[in-house]
């Protein structure tokens, strides 16, 4: 016999429904939603509050439901998308705001993947005498936050890889210009996909070709709150071993932060004149080939940036090296419906795949049109 009822799943449900109003404002704290539910009046529930967090500093999702059922919450079931917090941070504990409003069951999606806290806002629950039961349609909660988890749990942020390319598998022409080969509705697509992103990362050599400003702008995200989720510019972060970013590079007069990540101290001059012109810098391992260590610089990200969700937005050279180190968790790729020819730029560089054996297959998990374009989904495979 199942351990949740169809009223159960219904009303969690809702409440990850409502912790998505949050995908694009969040960051760095998790998407959460909160459904405060009383079955006294009908076998089916009644829903007397419900909320959602919407940014890091705001009250969470119960304590906007709470507010909002007020003295119904006495005795009501609460359907919570990630276990309620036991700590003071910016806000008070939402474990302890649940017991004190006397609610008398609690609902969760999944635990807190913070192994230093999990557990221990049920816990609390529990020895107020709440009945609690954890796992109503947690792969669902995970899909919501996947780098909050990866981040609390492996120190790294969820690396998201996207490319445009031809129908050829070509992502410029020879001598570099790419602007544009998919359309409107795709760079749509990409403009939501960094507004749900903590940072974006792009090589100084795509940077100099580019001149890429890696920014959110309303008029391309096409949402009814464009205005209020630009405030919020994901970090910038450009890998540049020997700082050749270019000093007049616009990304540099964008709002927002400009991060330069490179591998050794240069010379005093160089380093300030770029931070003048308005980056930060910051000095981090090289590998055997004189490049920034991609694993050490996602582990920095998340430890010193809280980096969730990372957009990489680069060209195949590190693109390439991301995938050959197993550091990409999903691939988002945009296919346009035209041919550029054999001297145009390939897709990655993936040297040392020389037989049938060594390809790197992909599981395609989505696959749409968008526009003219194609958006596939994939995940490596990592076999």
């Amino acid at each position: 016999m199942s351990l949740f009822s169809v009223a159960d799943h219904r009303f969690m449900a809702r409440a990850l429904k409502l912790a998505r109003q949050g995908l694009y404002t969040t960051d760095p704290n998790p998407r959460v939603g909160c459904v405060i539910v009383r079955y006294d009046r009908s076998a089916e529930g009644q829903v007397v509050g419900e909320g959602y967090h919407l940014r890091a500093g705001e009250p969470h999702a119960e304590v906007h439901a709470l507010a909002a059922a007020g003295e119904q919450a006495l005795g009501a079931t609460a359907y919570v998308t990630l276990e309620p917090c036991s700590h003071t941070g910016r806000t008070g504990p939402c474990a302890v705001a649940l017991a004190n409003a006397g609610v008398g069951r609690v609902v969760v999606a999944m635990g807190d993947p913070n192994p230093q806290v999990s557990g221990r806002g049920i816990e609390h629950l529990r020895a107020a005498g709440i009945e609690v039961h954890v796992g109503l349609l947690e792969q669902d909660a995970r899909a919501l936050n996947p780098g909050f988890v990866l981040r609390m749990q492996s120190r790294r942020p969820f690396v998201r890889l996207k490319m445009a390319m031809s129908l050829d598998g070509r992502t410029a022409m020879g001598s570099g210009e790419s602007q544009w080969i998919t359309g409107p509705q795709a760079r749509t697509q990409v403009q939501r996909l960094r507004a749900r992103s903590s940072a974006i990362l792009s090589g100084v050599e795509s940077m100099i070709m580019d001149d890429a400003r890696l920014t959110l702008r309303p008029e391309q995200l096409a949402l009814p709150q464009a205005e209020e989720i630009v405030l919020r510019q994901p970090l910038r972060v450009i890998l540049d071993s020997r700082l050749r970013l270019p000093l007049a590079a616009a990304c540099l007069r964008e709002p927002g932060r400009t991060l330069i990540i490179t591998t050794e101290q240069h010379s005093p001059d160089k380093r300030q004149r770029l931070e003048a012109a308005g980056a930060e810098i910051q000095v981090l391992p090289s590998d055997a080939g004189g490049r920034v260590e991609l694993a050490d610089m996602l582990r920095w990200l998340a430890d010193n940036e809280q980096v969730n969700e990372l957009l990489v937005e680069t060209g195949a050279t590190l693109a390439g090296a991301l995938l050959d180190a197993q550091l990409v968790d999903e691939l988002q790729l945009f296919v346009a419906p035209t041919l550029l020819g054999g001297d145009a730029r390939p897709l990655f560089e993936l040297p040392g795949i020389t037989r049938m054996a060594d390809q790197k297959r992909l599981v395609i998990k989505e696959f749409r049109q968008v526009g003219q374009d194609w958006q596939i989904i994939a995940t490596p495979r990592g076999d």
